[in-house]
């Protein structure tokens, strides 16, 4: 009997106990659906609407465990039939070099996800979201939106895994920091071109018409001391009635995007509450904050990753022969995720703060918290959300607070600034 792999159980227990740890607070989450309509969402949610909301939960729930057991099934299988050593054999015997054979590697693991989850993508996309009137996808638009995703993988994911792979291969020690500069350096500029070049490729940005909404919003930005370069519609209504509302860019490009599902369906002073709490985010540092944990995070982690490149007991668990840092990468990513997980719900922390902290900037701004209330209603209405979701699965997922509890925090915010001085 041969001696046991530790990175193996490890990479094992951490994909089955992340599998157990989901299923157990999703249904947690699930079954502490409240059975009547709380008193808050009186006038929003009817007993019709409210029993499809409990119905759309409890089958997202029971569509998730679905899904995620057939992922589980999948890797494992893959796994434990020697996959990733059949194909780390086949790549190498195209005769390239690290930087090409590790493309090749790493690309054909992620098109075998993709076409792995499809199916599961169109089922939540066509029936579910579909079944609940929420899907105005077009089985054009779901491919096209597909290719558009691929092309970006290509065009832009590729040329920084070869960046990776060829420092780690000649860089030496120091390789680590190269790769944190350069992958710094890429996140940097996505969020300035995101804006721009990739987001309209997936959606029609339309400068807001003027009117009563355009000049409130405006008159808002100024007196909170925030230049917008311009409010857009976005398209969303294509492929969700979901409503929805973005800030983005950066410097003197800065744009508020509004789903057109909002602007429709939402009274001016609501939309402005939404984008005032979209604004908080920026004049609270929040973005910057996130950015700067994020890049923290990268740096740690390619760290932890160049000490671990030479584990051959590593790429042992996977019966891969031959080291190298395109398993490497791969191999490290499954044995990183309960790390990844603990950062994940510690990174939920501090975004659920900075939500508070958008929510009442947006009230002290705008000069009350109703407006805002009132959006958050209709949007749990609308989206068919939980209002009373599990503590468990606010911690383990959840990187906004749950509407009830906001909805307090505003109440509460609007009852202390009505009361006198002592």
């Amino acid at each position: 009997m041969g001696a046991v792999n530790t990175f193996a159980v490890v990479i094992l227990v951490a994909l089955v106990g992340e599998y157990m740890l989901g299923a157990v607070s999703g249904l947690l989450s699930s079954r502490s659906f409240s059975p009547r309509v709380p008193a808050e969402f009186t006038g929003v949610f009817n007993d019709e609407k409210y029993a499809r909301a409990r119905r759309y939960t409890a089958i997202r729930t029971r569509f998730g465990l679905v899904r995620g057991a057939f992922g589980l099934a999948a890797m494992l299988t893959f796994w434990f039939a020697g996959g990733f050593a059949w194909l780390d054999t086949l790549v190498r015997g195209l005769g390239k070099g690290p930087v090409v054979t590790g493309l090749v590697y790493i690309g054909a693991l992620l098109l075998a996800r993709t076409l792995f989850q499809l199916p599961f993508r169109a089922w939540s996309t066509f029936v579910i979201e579909g079944r609940y009137g929420f899907n105005r996808t077009t089985a054009r638009t779901f491919g096209a939106d597909l290719l558009k995703g691929a092309a970006l993988t290509i065009l832009l994911g590729a040329p920084l895994l070869a960046v990776i792979v060829a420092f780690f291969e000649a860089a030496g020690p120091l390789a680590w920091i190269w790769c944190w500069i350069a992958v710094t350096a890429f996140m940097l500029a996505v969020q300035f071109i995101g804006p721009t070049w990739i987001m309209p490729l997936f959606n029609t940005f339309t400068p807001l018409d003027d009117g009563e909404l355009h000049d409130a919003i405006l008159g808002y930005a100024r007196s909170a001391g925030f230049p917008l370069e311009g409010i857009f519609v976005v398209d969303g209504s294509r492929r969700s009635s979901k409503p929805n509302a973005f800030f983005a860019g950066f410097g003197k490009h800065k744009r508020i995007g509004l789903f057109d599902t909002l602007v429709e369906e939402y009274t001016v002073t609501e939309v402005v509450a939404v984008v005032a709490h979209e604004i908080g985010h920026y004049k609270k540092r929040h973005v910057w904050l996130q950015m700067a944990l994020s890049i923290g995070h990268i740096a740690a982690m390619l760290w932890v990753l160049s000490l671990f490149l030479g584990q051959e007991a590593l790429y042992a668990a996977f019966h891969v022969a031959e080291p190298s840092v395109y398993a490497g990468l791969v191999f490290f990513g499954l044995l990183f995720r309960p790390v990844e997980l603990v950062l994940s719900v510690l990174m939920h922390v501090f975004s659920r703060q900075h939500e508070f902290e958008a929510d009442r900037f947006a009230a002290e701004t705008t000069g009350s918290g109703g407006p805002l209330v009132s959006a958050l209603k209709k949007l749990v209405a609308d989206n068919l959300s939980n209002p009373t979701p599990h503590p468990l699965d606010v911690f383990l997922h959840y990187s906004h607070p749950p509407a009830l509890r906001r909805i307090g925090a505003l109440q509460r915010l609007s009852v202390g600034s009505a009361s006198p001085s002592g």
